[in-house]
């Protein structure tokens, strides 16, 4: 089932900036909505976990290995990115083992726990790594940039990268690399 997804699909820009950006606005519109009863939660949840493990793949699949070679004095902050991205597997594979989205205390206790760990990656890439790539990486190649991240994380989600076994084995790769 094809679905369209916000942030970097609908994005008027092919900067890879404005992209990841774009995904950022659209994974807090997500939490937003996943904080409502009232909403359809199960499939705001599939939604999210989809969106976000195809970004954070494509990002360190495209952007981050740009911006080692671009950036190296942000090597670090880059490094750290990745384990993060780790951390918000492991806090979605808690929020998606949650069977019963009615269980609202459970439902979003686990919710809350994502959207702090989301929202401290959120807020160091954009601070850090996101200005890296503005400082140090051109208008062209950022376009470049946007390009292949967008066709790496739109490939992924042709299917269902958010679902519980594949999040569950990024979760174990992550500890037997030692990032958990």
């Amino acid at each position: 089932m094809s679905q369209q997804y916000a942030g970097a699909s609908t994005a008027d820009t092919e900067d890879v900036v404005g992209l990841i950006l774009a995904d950022h606005r659209e994974f807090e519109r997500l939490f937003r909505l996943l904080r409502n009863r009232e909403e359809d939660r199960a499939a705001l949840r599939g939604q999210l976990a989809d969106l976000l493990v195809a970004h954070a793949e494509a990002e360190e699949q495209e952007v981050y290995p740009a911006l080692r070679r671009k950036a190296p004095e942000e090597a670090e902050e880059i490094e750290h990115g990745s384990e993060e991205h780790s951390e918000g597997h492991e806090a979605l594979l808690e929020l998606l083992e949650v069977a019963d989205v009615d269980d609202h205390d459970t439902f979003e206790d686990k919710l809350e726990e994502l959207v702090e760990a989301l929202n401290h990656h959120i807020d160091e890439e954009e601070r850090d790594i996101l200005n890296a790539a503005r400082e140090n990486v051109g208008d062209d190649e950022r376009a470049e940039l946007g390009r292949a991240f967008l066709a790496v994380r739109n490939r992924l989600l042709e299917g269902t990268p958010g679902d519980v076994d594949n999040v569950g084995r990024l979760v174990d790769e992550a500890r037997e690399k030692g990032e958990l």
